[in-house]
């Protein structure tokens, strides 16, 4: 059974900085992805940003220049820092995991006020 714990949220005044951590155990394997959602009150859960086993990034067009996802494939750790946050990015930050199938963390709030 894989489980996924994130932590690191918290609330932070805009234009402050951020980092997320997500923790992956049990039967993981290589090659996979990890990755970060948002999710704002009251909208679906958005990708925020990517990264494969070999290091390969991907971001959401609002956050480029702003986060940096990263990993540690012996921890099976990834990271996201977060800079220049915004009120817009208050909400639930979850890690997943992508396998044979998709798995989830429980999610870390963040809230940035104005």
């Amino acid at each position: 059974q894989v489980q996924l714990v994130e932590s690191g949220g918290g609330l932070v005044q805009a234009g402050g900085s951020l980092r997320l951590s997500c923790a992956a155990s049990g039967s993981i394997f290589r090659p996979n992805t990890m990755g970060w959602y948002h999710q704002a009150p009251g909208k679906q859960r958005e990708l925020v940003a990517s990264i494969t086993s070999g290091g390969s990034t991907n971001y959401a067009g609002s956050v480029k220049g702003r986060f940096t996802i990263s990993r540690d494939n012996a921890k099976n750790t990834v990271y996201l820092e977060m800079n220049a946050l915004k009120p817009e990015d208050t909400g639930g930050y979850y890690c997943n995991l992508v396998l044979m199938r998709t798995y989830w963390g429980q999610g870390t709030q963040v809230t940035v006020s104005s």
